[in-house]
């Protein structure tokens, strides 16, 4: 339980610190706050209250909430929430997240037709949101929860690339929640990948690649999840490798929370720093105006965990 609840909260606490920070060059994390603690981390801006998370944290809690209450993946339900929760003016939605959800499509249509339209939906939208997800499926094993991350990819990114990297994200998480390293067994997860994207996502998950080589910015999803899996291989605590995740710079909050997510299964609750979750709280538009906080989140934990058995 100690790892399910890392990575719900560690999700967050990554989503809400990289938040000020996005868009920014690299190191800007590191200039503002040279060792741990060196200042207020949470420390808000860009339009976001100190430990404020975003969207990415959002979209998160409704595909939980969805799961829960319905005892499974429901997709229409989930599509359903999401655009409540698009029409509930969020704060920071993406160009493309927005175009799908304002389509007035059918549920299983909507993200196609982006896809059809411009051929570019391979966003890190549907990785940013997986935590909860790949939480909830770990237990059903490697296929039933890649498939599952597939599915819920596809309500929103119809590129099948996003499918991919979302489905190898789950099944990362689903080692770690087991105590397996991630890493070590990176293989057999990529073994699983479709044929046509295994070779691309092999190329950004090995042990020698670093995100300066990445061909696109890290708002896409292969670099995102490359800049992930690089953070926590090139350091040993949650902490340093959010650090490392935000001095990337970029999108700076969603490349934290995928981090964040993997760190924080890796590593336990207890290794995500109290300054960081003390002031954590996620707004929930499209959620009848709820705000949640730790202990919301760590229910939320424990719920995916026993509903799912």
């Amino acid at each position: 339980m100690k790892r399910v609840a890392g990575a719900v909260v560690g999700s967050a606490v990554g989503d809400a610190l990289g938040a000020p920070f996005e868009f920014g060059p690299a190191g800007a994390f590191s200039a503002r706050f040279p060792a741990p603690g060196a200042g207020v981390e949470m420390c808000g801006g860009g339009g976001w209250d100190a430990g404020e998370a975003t969207d990415d944290t959002q979209m998160a809690v409704h595909v939980a909430e969805s799961l829960l209450e319905h005892g499974g993946l429901d997709l229409p339900d989930v599509f359903t929430r999401f655009q409540r929760w698009a029409a509930d003016a969020p704060k920071d939605i993406g160009l493309q997240t927005t175009d799908v959800l304002t389509r007035g499509l059918p549920w299983d249509q909507a993200a196609t037709a982006h896809y059809r339209a411009g051929h570019r939906a391979a966003g890190n939208g549907s990785l940013m949101r997986a935590t909860p997800s790949a939480v909830y499926f770990a237990a059903h094993g490697r296929q039933a929860t890649m498939d599952a991350a597939r599915r819920i990819s596809a309500l929103t990114h119809g590129d099948p690339a996003a499918g991919e990297g979302t489905a190898i994200f789950h099944d990362l998480v689903r080692l770690a929640l087991s105590g397996a390293d991630p890493l070590e067994e990176l293989s057999q997860t990529l073994a699983a990948v479709h044929p046509g994207h295994r070779e691309r996502y092999a190329a950004i998950l090995a042990p020698d690649w670093h995100p300066g080589q990445a061909t696109e910015v890290n708002g896409a999803v292969w670099p995102c999840l490359g800049s992930a899996v690089w953070a926590l291989r090139t350091t040993r605590d949650y902490e340093d490798a959010i650090r490392a995740a935000i001095d990337l710079g970029g999108d700076t909050d969603t490349v934290a929370a995928v981090t964040g997510g993997l760190a924080g299964a890796v590593y336990g609750l207890a290794a995500i720093p109290a300054r960081w979750t003390e002031p954590l709280h996620v707004p929930l538009p499209g959620g009848g105006g709820r705000t949640l906080r730790l202990p919301h989140l760590l229910d939320l934990a424990h719920a995916l965990v026993e509903r799912h058995r």
